[in-house]
């Protein structure tokens, strides 16, 4: 029963000390290379973003498409168009693999309204990512 005991408290410090990925912010043109792994990254701009506007009625939410350009210190840079939504028929990916990483996003600001649509934005978009080591 000890054994046990400890067995558990040993996981939760481990479950503990495993901390969650951040989330990294770029502005359009913005290149960051990140502290706890040996890559850097870079937001290009977006490739489309067809998202309803705030405020007006649309038969689908759509979606914005932004352009990530990411490189290792030994490769060269690599694309990746990563999507608001995972949508296969269209091409849509939320998130992609690179040389044992996954890139994820979260989120892109700002927000189409209904008055002025995407018209305007560009140039100041802002992108929210995630990036984990892919578990072997």
């Amino acid at each position: 029963m000890i054994f046990t005991l400890a067995s558990c408290i040993s996981k939760k410090d481990a479950q503990s000390d495993a901390k969650a990925p951040e989330t990294i912010y770029l502005n359009e043109g913005q290149k960051k290379s990140l502290k706890e792994f040996p890559i850097a990254i870079k937001f290009k701009g977006i490739s489309e973003d067809s998202r309803c506007p705030e405020g007006a009625n649309c038969i689908w939410a759509g979606v914005a498409v932004a352009a990530i350009e990411i490189m290792e210190k030994s490769t060269k840079p690599v694309q990746l168009n990563l999507a608001t939504m995972d949508m296969q028929e269209r091409g849509y990916q939320k998130s992609a693999n690179f040389n044992g990483y996954t890139i994820s996003l979260q989120n892109v600001l700002p927000y189409p309204n209904a008055d002025h649509g995407t018209q305007g934005l560009k140039g100041s978009y802002k992108i929210a990512i995630v990036v984990k080591k892919t578990s072997n």
